[in-house]
């Protein structure tokens, strides 16, 4: 596993890579408030079996990717730098795995370029038609998804976040993950400016448009103690899947699914990819 800088109009991302340049491509988008090296099991794994795995840090997270207006951070442009990024490395078609806002992102993508992806993984996320609908109907979901509202203010979220040797963000992954992730985390997202990008994810404002029904062999993996996503949402979006479809649960796994069970998510991962070759 080396690291990788991939340079392209919107800027220079950093990533993770490992694998055999002629293997079948893999691309790992992480979420918050993580980086790349959250999938580093994963990358280790895939790439064992002969993938060519890479995991960026995406716009915000990458120093060279990091535009100060949160509109910046738009869905359809976070979709647009895994564009960028996939025709930099020079892969047409790739299997794609997200988690958390990767997983957002890799949705979105998914969507609107369908023939660009040969798998679909997503960790966590459930479909954004799925989310919406709970959001609408679940007061669980709404309560789950309060954190959403309460960091749009700026700066006192990020000030709130990283005071004490950033206490409140390293609390977020509550101990579920190893203890060297956690703080390589929050060093990253300690640094000037990082955190202000990250959660410009969250104030960029509504999409336009919406993700449709997804036609593409699909593997959605959910976990019972996630704190962020409900089982309303989960269940429900296998209904926006028409392609190949296998939803699987983790029993007594948290949100961070790829640092806390990355053995049962790298078999899920390994088998989905073989079963759809």
């Amino acid at each position: 596993m080396t690291e990788l800088s991939i340079s392209t109009a919107a800027g220079v991302f950093d990533a993770l890579v490992a694998g055999p340049p002629e293997g079948r491509p893999v691309l790992l988008l992480h979420g918050f408030p993580q980086t790349g090296r959250a999938w580093e099991r994963q990358i280790e794994a895939l790439a064992a079996h002969g993938h060519r795995v890479v995991a960026p840090d995406q716009r915000g997270y990458s120093p060279g990717v990091r535009p100060e207006r949160p509109e910046d951070y738009r869905i359809d442009i976070l979709a647009d730098d895994v564009v960028a990024i996939t025709e930099e490395l020079g892969w047409a078609t790739f299997d794609l795995v997200g988690h958390d806002w990767g997983g957002a992102v890799a949705w979105w993508f998914a969507g609107a370029h369908p023939g660009r992806v040969r798998t679909l993984t997503v960790v966590s996320t459930p479909h954004p038609a799925a989310l919406a609908g709970a959001l609408g109907t679940d007061e669980d979901q709404r309560k789950r998804s309060q954190y959403m509202i309460d960091w749009q203010e700026t700066p006192a979220t990020e000030n709130r976040m990283l005071a004490n040797d950033a206490e409140e963000l390293r609390a977020a992954y509550a101990g579920r993950i190893p203890q060297a992730g956690a703080d390589a985390h929050a060093r990253h997202l300690s640094e000037p400016g990082a955190l202000t990008a990250a959660l410009n994810w969250y104030r960029a404002g509504r999409p336009d448009g919406a993700v449709g029904v997804i036609d593409l062999p699909t593997l959605y993996v959910w976990s019972t103690d996630d704190a962020v996503f409900g089982p309303v949402a989960a269940r429900d979006t296998g209904r926006w899947v028409s392609g190949p479809y296998r939803f699987e649960t983790l029993e007594g796994v948290s949100h961070w699914v790829p640092e806390e069970a990355p053995e049962a998510l790298n078999s899920l991962l390994l088998e989905h990819l073989r079963s759809h070759g």
